[in-house]
């Protein structure tokens, strides 16, 4: 695991969006595994300029999302794939036909499930998988006594992600109680992973997720079993490392495995 410790949000969302870059020039049919959320705006919209600006292209990419909420058709504004839509998808010359999303209405949710880890599959597995975290330590909605070795599947959710998440729809109430979400196991088969977290409230489930001891209990621990997972933080979400000095040096001094810094 390497960590890695900008100054501030937009910095830390700007490093994000070029490790995603830089991935996917060196193969433009990269499988990218996609997470929603507050600061994954900030990211979208650095991919989105950079298509704009610098011409990156994504017309081989294909992408698959973390989750998506049971009850919600893709046109619901509390849905992934409107989110997607609106912060990425139409705005890049992504084809919508390569972009994948847990179906929230599907008649039977358990055969959706596996059908999403079917098509993971037949793309070659997730080569770049981005995450943020919840303020339980979930990756995904992989909630407190996720087994690492879970696939895709339903998952009901805690009343600290509802709570979290609920201020997001105009009715807080709308929320579902219940998601798709890849498995811990399926997350750990990507090539690579990078985190990305900001802000002072990530601060202490960050230092949990990072230095403290592998368990269930908090599902984002078990990156520390991957061998390539990239943890991006502004200073903020960093505050409670043990060893962010070192961190810091990392970053500084060994900056080759980032050949654009």
């Amino acid at each position: 695991m390497e960590v890695l410790i900008r100054p501030d949000t937009d910095s830390a969302a700007r490093l994000t969006a070029e490790v995603i870059k830089r991935d996917l020039e060196k193969k433009p049919n990269l499988v990218i595994g996609l997470a929603t959320g507050r600061t994954m705006e900030i990211v979208y919209g650095k991919l989105a300029e950079m298509h704009r600006k610098q011409n990156l292209d994504f017309s081989l990419a294909r992408t698959f999302n973390l989750d998506e909420y049971i009850g919600l058709a893709p046109g619901n504004e509390g849905s992934y794939r409107y989110y997607m839509n609106q912060h990425l998808f139409n705005n890049v010359n992504l084809d919508l036909r390569n972009t994948h999303l847990p179906d929230g209405m599907a008649k039977d949710p358990s055969a959706e499930a596996v059908n999403y880890e079917k098509l993971m599959k037949e793309a070659g597995g997730i080569d770049l998988q981005l995450l943020g975290i919840g303020r339980s330590g979930h990756i995904g909605f992989n909630e407190p006594l996720s087994a690492f070795f879970s696939r895709t599947r339903v998952k009901a959710l805690t009343p600290t992600t509802i709570q979290q998440n609920q201020g997001l729809f105009k009715n807080p109430e709308d929320m579902p109680r219940r998601a798709f979400t890849m498995g811990v196991g399926t997350i750990l088969d990507a090539k690579k992973i990078v985190l990305l977290a900001t802000g002072k409230e990530k601060a202490s489930i960050i230092a949990k997720a990072v230095e403290g001891p592998v368990t269930s209990m908090i599902s984002a621990t078990a990156l520390q079993l991957h061998a390539k997972t990239v943890v991006i933080l502004d200073e903020d979400a960093a505050s409670d490392l043990k060893e962010k000095d070192y961190y810091r040096w990392i970053f500084d001094n060994e900056p080759e495995w980032l050949d654009f810094h």
